[in-house]
């Protein structure tokens, strides 16, 4: 099985295309994760965009679609909790993690951190010298610099737009400690972090993830989990190590990065690309309403 071809439902899939076995990327809680991240931040734009861009044609058809104004309001505070329930669990997950670790310092500094080090530095300029042909496609860790930057821009989200969006939905708290100028700051700060916010998710996240050419047209691993052999040797070459000591081990549905995987079935995979194609579709149809309201608003 370690030499064969994958043949899989939905043969566009980055992830399943390749040499086999499959093998563990993201475990159940990572995936879960994101899918709370998708449908909050989905729900988030969706009902702030009208607000924001209230001169577009399209503000007030959506706004009816999403049954009016106040029903527009419930469902944008709906995705704000949601994004704080699913921080506040990471934050707990990676606290778990922290206290059963038998190498906690590699937690935030070693080569499966999270945290940018002076090696992503090096990797993005290597990269930079690949686009441009000036040498050789640089090897990623467990996790690359894009990775890196995705992920501790939630954290940069949830402080600065999810503290400003607290500002304004309970103005009677924090007017007992705050200026009024607090409020119009907050209103400008949860506006404009949120527009970069979407603009680079549907533009740079998307084309990093998906649509580059290694990737395109869609890149499922974060879905069902697992991707082939040769996905992780071209996407991060590095852990491969990990990945071979593990491959005389049976696929088994533990979900333990770097372990074989069994495929994944054609049900699970169909709609692993449902989601996927239909996130891409509602994004970039989101960021050009987006640049016709900026352009022409």
């Amino acid at each position: 099985m370690n030499g064969s071809r994958v043949r899989d439902p939905v043969s566009l899939d980055a992830a399943a295309r390749g040499r086999g076995p499959f093998v563990w990327r993201f475990n159940r809680f990572h995936r879960w994760t994101h899918a709370a991240v998708i449908v909050s931040f989905f729900l988030l734009v969706i009902t702030g965009l009208p607000l924001r861009f209230s001169c577009a044609f399209w503000s007030g058809p959506l706004m009816a679609l999403l049954g009016g104004v106040e029903s527009a309001g419930f469902l944008h505070r709906v995705g704000a909790v949601v994004t704080f329930l699913y921080f506040g669990a990471h934050v707990g997950y990676v606290a778990v993690l922290f206290v059963r670790s038998p190498d906690r310092w590699s937690l935030f500094w070693g080569p499966d951190s999270m945290v940018p080090q002076p090696r992503d530095v090096v990797d993005f300029w290597n990269q930079i010298r690949w686009f441009l042909g000036f040498g050789p496609k640089p090897a990623f860790r467990r996790w690359s610099y894009m990775e890196k930057f995705d992920y501790l821009a939630v954290f940069w989200g949830v402080a600065i737009i999810g503290g400003s969006g607290l500002v304004l939905w309970f103005p009677e708290f924090f007017a007992a400690f705050l200026p009024g100028w607090a409020f119009n700051v907050a209103t400008v700060i949860h506006a404009d972090e949120a527009l970069l916010a979407a603009g680079f998710i549907f533009t740079v996240h998307f084309f990093n993830v998906h649509l580059r050419p290694e990737k395109f047209p869609l890149d499922t691993v974060i879905f069902t989990g697992r991707a082939t052999l040769e996905y992780m040797e071209e996407e991060h070459p590095e852990v491969m190590e990990s990945v071979k000591e593990n491959l005389h081990r049976t696929p088994s549905l533990d979900e333990v990065p770097d372990t074989p995987a069994p495929p994944p079935s054609r049900w699970a995979t169909t709609v692993a690309a449902i989601l996927g194609f239909t996130a891409l579709a509602v994004g970039i149809a989101l960021i050009g309403m987006i640049l016709w309201a900026v352009t022409f608003c």
